[in-house]
């Protein structure tokens, strides 16, 4: 299955169809109703794993999620997590209500289940998508954070006594996500902290740690009632920012982590689905996920946003960019778990709308995205900086990697003016290595080995990647590192060339000044 699975990346890919429908037919497939005839209708079950593979999911995206792009997008991403979920709740309900003729409580809880974008859906659409960084750090922000208040809003519509007043439940709501954001942020900086000044010794235990310290924020969260789901998001965005050692592998671990609890996870909810029972709830399907789209979510991008003064361009593609996936289907079982009447049809209803809203909006979004002018390409690529501790030398060793359209292509090594205590000491280019001079030319693909002390470690790669961003004249022209470091730095290159080679003597002191 896990095989399959994986080769049906290959398909999503070239069709820009979302994988997470692929996945859902494959467990259709193996289900009562279809080859396989797996009998499974286990509700319960299926929420914990579904629970479990969201954090893992949250957790990915945590740690991919790029602070500067998010930093400013940040006020706007959490107006749309909160007023906008109201918005699209209230909206999508009274549409349930009048036109399909739901009861409100199960009306309630269907505008809330979709009200949720899906972390992994957005996360796997957008970064193929170029996008201007605004509206790509709203979206990210947006679905990492609204599962909380929506978790919170199903479980109250949920529970077999009455809604408390909306006064105590906007309290709940607002008590609950205070607290998992500081759990968040605390086990995120503690970790962060930890990673940096203890030195494990294996590479290979850095990703499981990081993942360990990410599912520990969730717990924490959970453990002091507080959102667990924000918690863990927070804690893993920190965690992606904070420069630790094998930062590639860290992420690349959670990454392989993420596509196994994406495919556990879509394949037990197609398991879940029974799809002859799917045929009389497809229109009202059809009719609510109209009005979500249409009109509930365009509502709520122009509601939340309005303070931010945003183009309509960029409204425009935020209101089709709700995307919606697995954590709406996983929310549906919360009802089933709690028996509340009509639950099995309130589960069809989530199902059938994202699969078709899902085939509709994902293939459609890099079009819309280039009919609006929307299409980020010009911009420079960044970096790929990989750092191990070297613990006894008090220092690190940065492995750069140069991709196509970075503008550290061209760049002379002796014009990257690194820090003191830093320097370029290795290039590998086309499978060959070599030690550079001062006159090297960098090229796009290669890859270099930095040495740097610790102290000059933080400056050292802002240096590298402030160059990969604004070229040879990066900090002169207001791009990267101020003037002062740029003037500190540029004579450290004028030394003899045979003191740069790789017969050099070795430095006969290992202090921050010594080459």
């Amino acid at each position: 299955m896990l095989l399959i699975a994986v080769a049906a990346v290959r398909i999503s890919s070239r069709s820009g169809l979302p994988s997470l429908l692929l996945y859902l037919g494959i467990g259709v497939a193996i289900g009562q109703d279809g080859i396989g005839g797996v009998a499974f209708d286990n509700a319960e079950l299926t929420q914990v794993i579904g629970y479990a593979a969201l954090v893992v999911i949250l957790a990915e995206g945590g740690l991919g999620t790029k602070w500067k792009e998010i930093r400013p997008a940040l006020p706007a991403a959490v107006v749309l997590s909160t007023v906008g979920v109201a918005v699209s709740v209230g909206v999508t309900a009274a549409g349930a209500h009048y036109l399909v003729g739901l009861e409100w409580r199960q009306a309630l809880i269907i505008g809330a289940v979709v009200s949720s974008t899906d972390a992994a859906a957005v996360f796997s659409v957008l970064r193929k998508v170029p996008l201007p960084a605004r509206v790509t750090g709203v979206l990210e922000a947006e679905s990492g954070f609204n599962d909380a208040p929506v978790v919170i809003l199903v479980v109250a519509f949920s529970t077999a006594g009455p809604v408390d007043h909306w006064y105590v439940l906007v309290g709940e709501i607002a008590l609950e996500l205070a607290i998992g954001a500081a759990v968040g942020l605390a086990v995120g900086f503690l970790g962060a902290y930890g990673l940096k000044h203890i030195a494990l010794p294996a590479s290979g235990l850095y990703p499981i740690a990081v993942m360990a310290i990410a599912v520990t924020a969730y717990a924490a969260g959970a453990l002091a009632h507080g959102s667990g789901f924000l918690a863990v998001y927070l804690a893993s965005m920190i965690l992606g920012n904070a420069k630790l050692p094998h930062a590639p592998a860290n992420r690349g671990f959670a990454e392989g982590l993420g596509w196994i609890a994406q495919i556990g996870m879509f394949v037990l909810l197609g398991l879940l689905v029974t799809p002859h029972e799917l045929v009389n709830d497809f229109w009202p399907a059809v009719v609510i996920g109209l009005v979500l789209t249409t009109v509930a979510r365009p509502l709520e991008v122009l509601v939340s946003l309005l303070p931010f003064r945003i183009p309509w361009q960029e409204q425009a593609l935020m209101s089709w960019a709700g995307l919606r996936g697995a954590v709406p289907i996983i929310l549906a079982t919360i009802p089933m778990v709690g028996q509340i009447d009509g639950s099995e049809r309130i589960f069809n209803i989530v199902f059938v709308l994202v699969v078709v809203y899902t085939l509709v909006q994902g293939p459609t979004l890099p079009y819309l995205a280039r009919a609006l002018k929307l299409g980020d390409t010009a911009g420079a690529a960044d970096l790929g900086v990989e750092s191990a501790p070297l613990e006894r030398l008090r220092g690190h060793l940065l492995s750069v990697a140069i991709p196509p359209g970075s503008k550290m292509h061209g760049v002379e090594v002796a014009e990257l003016r690194l820090p003191a205590g830093a320097a370029v000491t290795l290039v590998v280019r086309d499978e060959a290595s070599f030690v550079p001079g001062p006159a090297t030319v960098l090229r796009k693909g290669d890859e270099l080995l930095v040495v740097a002390t610790d102290p000059v470690r933080d400056a050292t790669e802002r240096r590298l990647r402030a160059v990969g961003q604004g070229g040879k004249l990066a900090g002169w022209l207001g791009t990267g590192d101020g003037r002062k470091a740029v003037t500190t730095t540029a004579t450290r290159f004028h030394r003899p060339a045979s003191m740069t080679g790789k017969n050099a003597p070795p430095p006969a002191d290992p202090g921050p000044t010594s080459r």
